[in-house]
């Protein structure tokens, strides 16, 4: 779309939010005699700190031109979701600033159930860090995620740099590795101030060389999706189409499905029910 139309559609975008909120759900009285549904523009200037006349150019999607600042305030103040605060940004024409920290990530009983269901094939959940938040019962059999080592145990990359079954069992480990580092980057890129992401990648160079110089190449993030090849301990040489979804509304948190072909699929049932017996 053009300026012109991506003015409107941010216009439109601000009216409906504004629309689907009751003064309740901001911590304002409900009031009497509401003529329209929703918070009144008066309301989410206040909220946001921002002139009324200014607010009410935005929604009509004048050529005005929202600094970053103003459309934290906004985002903040009409409570919208991350996807919704990334579509808030992309419609304003502005890149997303950094976060400053991680929140506590979460993992919905909707997303727990849709994993188990997805065996045999292996799929897992990684957050904003890379961290391991869900997985199903293939995915731990191909990646023996549950019991991994500290200090970072339950960290992807952590894994792919210092576990050497990880290593071992990648057909081609060092390119794989490269677009996962460029990848990575990527993510620490949206959390500068996140200490818990500095520790990870001090620990990453004093423990893996391979990452100390991959980290230093600035290699453009490339697709982690497509064919896979990995050996398995048990299972042998296992061949995979994999699969990166985002969620809506956390677009930082990320599930991976790996879609075996029939063969490994097959193998994949055999394995899981010989260890269900023991």
């Amino acid at each position: 779309m053009n300026d012109h139309e991506r003015r409107l559609a941010l216009g439109d975008f601000l009216r409906n939010r504004r629309a689907s909120l009751s003064p309740p759900e901001v911590g304002l009285p409900p009031g009497h005699r509401r003529r329209t549904q929703g918070l009144r523009r008066e309301e989410v200037a206040v909220i946001a700190n921002i002139g009324l006349s200014w607010y009410t150019r935005l929604e009509q999607g004048r050529d005005i031109h929202p600094s970053v600042a103003v459309l934290e305030s906004l985002a903040s103040a009409l409570r919208l979701t991350a996807n919704e605060r990334r579509h808030l940004f992309l419609l304003a024409g502005e890149s997303l600033p950094p976060q400053s920290t991680i929140a506590e990530e979460k993992i919905g009983d909707s997303v727990l159930d849709m994993l188990d269901k997805l065996n045999p094939n292996p799929a897992y959940v990684i957050g904003k860090k890379w961290d391991f938040l869900a997985w199903n019962q293939a995915a731990d059999a191909l990646f023996t995620i549950t019991g991994s080592p500290l200090p970072h145990g339950y960290n992807l990359m952590w894994r792919q740099f210092t576990d050497p079954m990880w290593r071992e069992g990648s057909e081609d480990w060092n390119s794989v590795s490269k677009k996962m580092v460029a990848e990575f980057r990527t993510s620490r890129a949206r959390y500068l101030s996140d200490a818990s992401f500095d520790r990870l990648i001090k620990d990453l160079k004093k423990a893996s060389p391979d990452f100390a110089t991959m980290w230093q190449q600035h290699e453009v993030s490339r697709s982690l999706d497509g064919y896979k090849k990995l050996l398995h301990p048990d299972m042998g040489a296992v061949e995979f189409e994999q699969i990166t979804l985002q969620f809506p509304n956390e677009p930082d948190q990320r599930i991976m499905i790996y879609m075996p072909d029939p063969a490994a699929k097959s193998q994949l049932e055999r394995y899981l029910a010989d260890i269900q017996t023991f």
